[in-house]
């Protein structure tokens, strides 16, 4: 599969491995019926070794810490948007980073448009809830500080919410598309801010809509690594020094080894950066992890 980033020209090619020779470790699978349409994951800061996940579209304003195993520790609901019936659109990403006064968040990006209509999308501050012990399932409510982004250039599909943490930006790149674009806001917010996204690039994945259209990704806890992927590839880039994001992503990736899932929209690093995971949509599917080398 070649690959072409706009606005630099370069083209150079990817070749796919055999799916039955892919490096891969089945941790578990989700145990949960509720979480049939997992499209974010995200590694916990606090509750080390627990992940981050949530459904999409037609579910309410609530996420879930699970084992990396896929068992079902904890949900977390939140007040969202009055206007709209579950309170949430299409929640699409989930990251975990840093924001104000240094405390560790969770960013819920409620991104996903796929008709291109919505007049904004909305990402909501949620600080990291620590997981009390306890033999049954915990159910919690937080606090959730919204923040309104608008596109520059119109509304568009998105699934891929990111937190660099050297730049203090969210990156959103665009899904729908023959070419996706990237785009930034800034990450230190006021709650009910309203704000202008920056478009910074445009990236061309070559391939049918599952080969071009990106479908996840996330920044390392560092900032120095990052994943993107589309339902077919994983791609992978080290930053060199502090340089902006955006920049890296025009340059030629690594292909990373990936499983191709049923609807695999999932993918976050490990806590401590030494591999990654993926979960697919659909009921009681695989949690993978892969080693990075």
């Amino acid at each position: 599969m070649n690959i072409y980033l706009l606005l630099t020209g370069i083209t150079f090619s990817l070749s796919a491995p055999a799916q039955d020779s892919i490096p891969v470790t089945i941790k578990g699978r989700l145990n949960a019926d509720t979480n049939n349409e997992t499209s974010g994951l995200a590694a916990s800061s606090v509750n080390k070794g627990l992940l981050y996940i949530h459904n999409d579209s037609g579910d309410t304003s609530r996420f879930f810490l699970i084992g990396t195993d896929g068992t079902l520790k904890a949900i977390y609901t939140f007040k969202a948007g009055p206007l709209t019936k579950n309170g949430v659109t299409d929640c699409e990403d989930i990251a975990v980073s840093t924001g104000p006064r240094g405390k560790r968040y969770v960013y819920i990006g409620d991104i996903g448009d796929n008709n291109a209509k919505r007049k904004y999308i909305t990402v909501y501050r949620i600080k990291e809830p620590k997981l009390k012990s306890s033999a049954k399932l915990f159910t919690g409510h937080e606090n959730a500080d919204p923040l309104y982004l608008k596109y520059p250039d119109g509304a568009r599909d998105a699934e891929t919410l990111m937190v660099d943490p050297l730049e203090k930006l969210f990156y959103i790149i665009s899904k729908r598309e023959d070419s996706v674009s990237v785009y930034t806001a800034p990450l230190l917010f006021k709650r009910n801010d309203t704000a202008m996204l920056t478009k910074r690039c445009t990236l061309f994945f070559e391939g049918g809509n599952n080969g071009k259209w990106i479908s996840g990704g996330n920044i390392s806890k560092d900032g120095s690594r990052v994943l993107v992927k589309s339902y077919l590839k994983v791609y992978y880039w080290k930053r060199r020094d502090k340089e902006p994001l955006w920049q890296l992503l025009m340059t030629p990736p690594r292909e990373m080894p990936y499983k191709v899932e049923q609807q695999g929209e999932a993918i976050d690093f490990a806590t401590d950066g030494n591999g990654y995971y993926t979960i697919s949509e659909g009921i009681y599917p695989e949690v993978y992890y892969y080693t990075i080398e």
